[in-house]
């Protein structure tokens, strides 16, 4: 199990279940600074399936945007949760289908069903934790 700075130096791509265009959206907030970053921005919401939101194309399921990636090689290194507790075991068994290395829910989203089936599938879980926040501590840590 890395640690949560071994986890956001390795990722390169981060599929953000539940991304929202409205700029009111803690989703939009967070997608946007780890793109600042130099993360790439996976937008994974059916609601908004074939529109673009940060200038990337917005995909219905994981499997459909690991699916387009992977004709480029790119796979996805962080499924970020941005959906109620109670919605996270599918998106794990997703996460764990398309390779995922890990699965991440952001601040006030727990769900051990989906973390002990994510672990047991070789990812590295977060829950709890907003990636933003985690990691804005690493740039404070290295200043």
């Amino acid at each position: 199990m890395r640690t949560i700075e071994q986890i956001l130096r390795a990722a390169r791509t981060v599929a953000v279940v539940g991304l929202s265009n409205k700029p009111e959206r803690a989703s939009l907030e967070v997608a946007s600074y780890l793109q600042e970053q130099g993360y790439r921005i996976i937008p994974v919401n059916p609601a908004y399936a074939g529109q673009e939101i940060l200038g990337e194309t917005v995909y219905g399921t994981l499997q459909e945007a690991a699916d387009a990636l992977a004709s480029s090689g790119t796979r996805i290194d962080i499924v970020d949760c941005f959906r109620k507790s109670e919605e996270i075991p599918p998106i794990a068994k997703d996460a764990i289908d398309v390779r995922a290395s890990c699965l991440w829910m952001q601040l006030g989203i727990e769900n051990q069903v989906a973390a002990d089936l994510a672990r047991a599938a070789g990812l590295d879980v977060v829950m709890n934790h907003c990636m933003l926040i985690e990691h804005r501590k690493l740039g404070e840590q290295a200043a």
